[in-house]
């Protein structure tokens, strides 16, 4: 216990004012390199062409990737549905495609836009969309 006679001690000592500075308003959230859409598209591109990719890391890819704020390229989405024909898995591939959709939201165009791009890719490995399978009014 701090006795009161040292107590006043501290008191008693003289007391000097720091002048203060206003801090700055730069804020260093991180020192990892800003990654340009590019270097993103590629990076994507490369996980889903992996030869040794698996229906999970497949399926955790996507996940990830959709838990951006982002709608994916279609290179993106043509790399991921043919890791889709590779693996065997049309209904990820089916998935893939509702994300799509459902990630454009209000903005109508871009799935419409993204359907056409990845056109001749869904007719080489045979893919239909959802709205050709009528489970899009489900």
């Amino acid at each position: 216990m701090i006795s009161s006679a040292v107590l006043r001690g501290i008191g008693s000592l003289a007391r000097t004012r720091t002048a203060f500075t206003a801090p700055l308003a730069v804020r260093c959230y991180s020192h990892a390199k800003v990654e340009t859409d590019e270097e993103f598209d590629s990076r994507w591109v490369t996980y889903f062409s992996k030869p040794d990719l698996d229906t999970w890391e497949l399926r955790k890819g996507m996940n990830t990737l959709i838990g951006y704020d982002l709608v994916p390229e279609p290179k993106i989405l043509d790399s991921a549905l043919r890791a889709c024909r590779r693996l065997n898995d049309l209904a990820s591939a089916i998935r893939i495609l509702e994300a799509v959709k459902d990630k454009s939201g209000p903005h109508k165009e871009i799935y419409p836009y993204v359907i056409q791009e990845l056109r001749p890719t869904l007719q080489e490995l045979g893919i239909s969309t959802p709205e050709e399978l009528g489970i899009h009014k489900v």
